[in-house]
């Protein structure tokens, strides 16, 4: 073995012991993390000019690293972390059709932020006054800094290169050029990209039952992550999904292209000239949105935009022409304390005139009890026949009525700090995040929805 050669294998035997120390020092500290600091391999190498991953290894420059712990070995902990943060949020999978250089901006703040709010010895260094002054900008506007919510407040300020090139000296701390690439939205995504999403998904939710079960007591000083992880470990739902919920099952006259029998068709046709033997069905069933309540809570803490962009969005859904009829009635409700107006939709023509003049009225307090009432009389006197669900669009922060009504009601939550709503037991509850509101060119929701009313009587 020549010197060079010699040289490399001290070089990897002693970046490896400084790897190892690491995740020995964070675990002491944070045993709930013992899942996600083993989950990456170590790998020594001089091609990669810093350190970085791929989801399945950690890898590191020797004499970046060899640097970073004789300036303090604290910060070779950070390092770790910050690279395992981005594993456990997935951060290196969703950038989509995201800005790819504002998103991972976005993720190293977000992570860095996590990691200063940590109350342990082995991370804990001083924070410089640009850090503490984007941090307490950022909270004015979002509770929980998540690098979605991040991405959206950079991109809402549009960012000079200079002030993007501060952030990245302040917050970046390791190499994004290993990350996967960004797939088309309608392509599915490779075998390894699939493997990693499954495989970091797993380790954040047992992280996350770690942390709320058996570790709770030590993971108090682990700062934001636990509500992070909350947001993150959300299961996402199609809102068009959502919305057929409240279909029915109606005939329609059309031809149903499942019961059509081509071999007797054609047998027909070879046989006796232009006499199909067996034509297709008139009516087919189908699942059509036929009745249901919209109801906007008009009170001083719900945003107008938000209001706007959701009933632009439900419109898109019910003017599908698979899941709306030609004649429906939706009632749209504006209620606070009490209910403000009822518009009555029967048709597109409704909608569309309606969304045009959109205008919010009231202003009050939040109570869900007027809304709920009135829907009650309107069933009495007969205005609904079949009435499927109400649909409740509010911040959460009100009085509920204490008795399940007879139909399904939802309650669709915009609520920027993250923190679950306490609902009734029989209520659905779906959270719906703002950058999946204002996403233009789509029209379909994603959010966190339990169908809390299916396990109670």
């Amino acid at each position: 073995m020549n010197r060079s050669e010699k040289l490399a294998e001290q070089f990897q035997s002693v970046s490896l012991k400084i790897l190892q120390n690491a995740r020995s020092e964070l675990y002491l500290d944070m045993r709930f993390l013992d899942l996600a600091l083993s989950s990456l391999d170590f790998q020594v190498t001089t091609e990669l000019p810093g350190i970085g991953t791929d989801g399945f290894s950690l890898f590191v420059h020797p004499k970046l690293l060899a640097d970073l712990y004789e300036e303090d070995r604290r910060l070779v902990n950070r390092m770790y972390l910050h690279t395992v943060y981005h594993c456990l949020f997935r951060h290196l999978l969703k950038t989509g059709k995201r800005q790819k250089q504002l998103w991972r901006i976005s993720c190293d703040m977000a992570v860095e932020f996590l990691i200063d709010s940590i109350n342990a010895p082995c991370v804990r260094t001083g924070r410089s006054r640009f850090r503490m002054n984007w941090q307490e900008s950022l909270k004015k506007e979002i509770k929980v800094l998540t690098a979605e919510g991040i991405y959206r407040v950079l991109l809402k300020r549009r960012l000079t290169a200079w002030e993007l090139q501060q952030l990245l000296q302040e917050f970046c701390r390791d190499d994004h050029s290993l990350w996967p690439a960004s797939q088309p939205p309608d392509a599915p995504p490779p075998p390894q990209m699939e493997q990693l999403m499954h495989k970091w998904q797993d380790v954040s939710e047992k992280t996350q039952t770690e942390m709320e079960t058996f570790s709770k007591e030590a993971s108090s000083g682990a700062g934001d992550l636990l509500d992070e992880m909350q947001v993150e470990n959300r299961e996402r739902y199609d809102y068009r999904a959502f919305l057929r919920k409240f279909a029915v099952l109606r005939e329609e006259m059309q031809t149903d292209p499942d019961t059509f029998d081509y071999v007797f068709y054609s047998f027909g046709l070879s046989m006796y000239g232009n006499m199909p033997l067996i034509e297709p069905q008139e009516y087919r069933e189908v699942h059509r949105i036929q009745e249901f309540a919209v109801v906007i809570d008009v009170s001083m803490s719900c945003s107008g935009e938000l209001v706007k962009t959701f009933l632009e969005q439900t419109y898109a859904v019910l003017t599908e022409s698979e899941s709306y009829l030609k004649k429906v009635n939706i009632h749209i409700i504006q209620c606070d304390e009490q209910v403000r107006s009822d518009r009555k939709i029967t048709s597109r023509r409704d909608l569309e005139a309606y969304m045009e003049h959109f205008e919010l009225q009231g202003g009050g307090g939040t109570d869900f009890r007027p809304a709920f009432a009135y829907v009650d009389q309107q069933i009495a006197r007969g205005e609904f026949q079949n009435l499927r669900g109400m649909i409740y669009f509010t911040d959460g922060y009100g009085t509920y009525p204490k008795r399940r009504p007879a139909y399904d009601a939802a309650f669709v939550f915009m609520e920027e700090d993250y923190r679950d709503t306490q609902v009734p037991p029989w209520a659905i509850k779906l959270i719906l995040e703002q950058e999946d509101l204002e996403e233009e060119g789509e029209q379909s929701l994603s959010g966190d929805y339990h169908f809390l009313w299916e396990e109670t009587e």
